[in-house]
């Protein structure tokens, strides 16, 4: 009989990213969104994301107070959350669920993260809340008030955060600093009213993300023609590099899917030092909001 091997076995994990149209209503966007999951998982994935706000079509581009209605408390009445609790109990994944919800008379844009076994970890709150003509979604939710979040799943620990938040550094960051090995953000973006192609920037905002925390990024975007917003896809994983490694154009539907040694990964954290050489006690500027104390001086050179 040889000897156990004194080599630990690599912790690997597969992810997947979801694309698909969204433009329908609940019903039907749910029974594309759970087929699309029963895909992912068939072809190996472990932690699946779906875009953001996958019930129905984008309805954040105007103000209608009848849109109100969709947001529901995320408690065990919840159909949607409770659909793909069951299948993340079956089929053994991990799913962060974008949901629109309601929280006595407060609605907010969040993410429930349901484990492996169909329990629910939690629920993160969209902390960056866009208004701008086609995305009026200040008039919908409040900035969220649970801060950014981590979440231990049976395959890695993630941060997920939602759409406009993939735009900011300090967010990846702060869930990096929690001790996520994984970045995720489900997404609802397409066409500017002013015509500009924000495709290529949306990736490399996220792919600085992936390089400046040593850590892989995944990113679910919608595709297909909703109202005055033609939403572009480009679906994408991207590793610890910058590269993409797994990726959709603007009009398929399907998955992108990815797999990673999250102990090699932690290797690399490590081998590049960002986390070590970092300087806290000099970040007190991004603290404030116009880069000065409250006595009204600059916090940092003029």
């Amino acid at each position: 009989m040889s000897p156990a091997s004194s080599t630990p076995s690599p912790r690997t994990v597969r992810v997947a990213a979801l694309q698909l149209p969204l433009g329908g209503e609940r019903e039907a966007n749910v029974s594309a969104v759970l087929a699309a999951l029963e895909a992912a998982a068939d072809d190996g994935a472990q932690i699946i994301l779906p875009p953001e706000l996958f019930e129905g079509p984008y309805f954040c581009q105007t103000q209608d107070s009848a849109h109100f209605a969709r947001a529901l408390p995320l408690d065990d009445t919840h159909p949607t959350l409770s659909a793909v609790r069951d299948l993340c109990r079956r089929r053994g994944v991990v799913v962060p669920v974008s949901l629109y919800e309601r929280a006595g008379h407060a609605t907010y844009n969040s993410v429930a993260i349901v484990d492996a076994t169909g329990d629910v970890l939690g629920v993160y709150r969209k902390a960056h809340i866009p208004d701008g003509p086609g995305y009026s979604e200040k008039y919908y939710f409040r900035p969220g008030d649970t801060g950014f979040r981590v979440w231990r799943t049976r395959f890695g620990a993630i941060g997920v955060g939602i759409c406009w938040d993939q735009w900011y550094p300090e967010a990846a960051r702060a869930m990096a600093l929690m001790g996520a090995e994984l970045l995720l953000y489900p997404t609802a973006i397409g066409s500017e009213p002013n015509g500009e192609d924000t495709a290529d920037p949306w990736r490399r905002a996220m792919v600085g993300h992936a390089v400046s925390n040593a850590m892989p990024v995944i990113a679910a975007n919608r595709i297909g023609t909703e109202g005055d917003a033609v939403f572009y896809g480009t679906s994408f994983i991207a590793d610890p590099r910058g590269d993409i490694v797994s990726d959709l154009d603007r009009t398929t539907t399907g998955h992108a899917v990815a797999t990673f040694d999250l102990d090699a990964l932690a290797a690399r954290r490590d081998q590049w030092g960002f986390f070590r050489d970092r300087r806290p006690e000099l970040y007190g500027t991004l603290a404030t909001a116009d880069g000065r104390t409250p006595f009204g001086t600059q916090s940092g050179p003029a």
